[in-house]
């Protein structure tokens, strides 16, 4: 059985070097491009990968696509921040050549930010479906957060994948906008509302929970941080939902702005 791993990008010239090194254990890697302004094509192309450009309508859309020129037998969905650890490269080449293996495995990624990993704050329980059969997983339509479902049964791995989702707090703030900007119309198109007592007490009780409930202050500072920034995201996250319900109320369009989807 053969593998492929898919990767989409856009201007990863500074990471996708490094996640395609921890590829070199598949059969081939596609990467899909949309039209990044950097040296993100080139480089992917440096190291032996196909690549593909193409317009983004989603991620989901995109992803879908990408693992649809996918020509092995299994597909691995890797993201440009991530590496596939020795461990998790020894599981998957187990399992790809296991003809009772089932149709998809989840994964344990262990999450990194500036360079710190975070063992708590909520990210210790980060468990992600991306190896499965070829026509056995899709993405269904979201804009962020996507998530791969699989038609049939799943098993999980023990090696870890390391996600280093935040290379430094510029980086971190144009993924707030834009996660706050998808997850708010996400939140809009099910009926979310927002009232003002709802936006006073929503952020406070986010800090709350990661920093106390789910660990944060074993992470130390950076646990803080981590904490500080999440009631941040849910500030800009609900005055998106405000704004769109405001919008709405007045017949104003809700047409995604272009900085949004890159």
């Amino acid at each position: 059985m053969s593998l492929s791993a898919v990767i989409t990008t856009l201007n990863e010239e500074a990471r996708i070097g490094a996640c395609l090194a921890h590829l070199r254990f598949a059969d081939e890697v596609v990467v899909v491009d949309f039209h990044s302004t950097d040296g993100t094509a080139e480089r992917a192309r440096e190291h032996g990968a196909r690549v593909l450009q193409r317009e983004q309508r989603s991620l989901s859309s995109q992803k879908n696509w990408a693992i649809a020129q996918a020509a092995g037998d299994w597909v691995l969905v890797v993201d440009a921040d991530e590496l596939v650890s020795g461990e998790l490269a020894s599981e998957i080449k187990r399992v790809v050549s296991d003809p009772n293996a089932r149709d998809g495995y989840r994964v344990k990624r262990r999450n990194f930010f500036l360079g710190r990993e975070i063992r708590h704050s909520g990210w210790q329980n980060d468990w992600v479906v991306r190896l499965f059969r070829k026509g056995r997983g899709t993405h269904p339509e979201r804009h962020v957060h996507e998530q791969v479902v699989v038609d049939g049964p799943v098993g999980t791995l023990r090696g870890p994948l390391l996600h280093y989702s935040c290379r430094s707090l510029e980086d971190y703030w144009r993924k707030l906008r834009r996660y706050a900007y998808w997850n708010a119309l996400e939140a809009r198109r099910r009926g979310a509302r927002v009232s003002p007592l709802y936006m006073m007490i929503h952020p406070p009780l986010r800090f709350l929970q990661i920093y106390l409930l789910q660990g944060g202050f074993l992470d130390g500072m950076p646990g803080l941080v981590v904490s500080l920034l999440t009631a941040v995201y849910v500030v800009a996250k609900d005055t998106r939902i405000w704004e769109q319900q405001t919008q709405a109320a007045t017949g104003a369009s809700l047409d995604t702005p272009q900085e949004a989807s890159r």
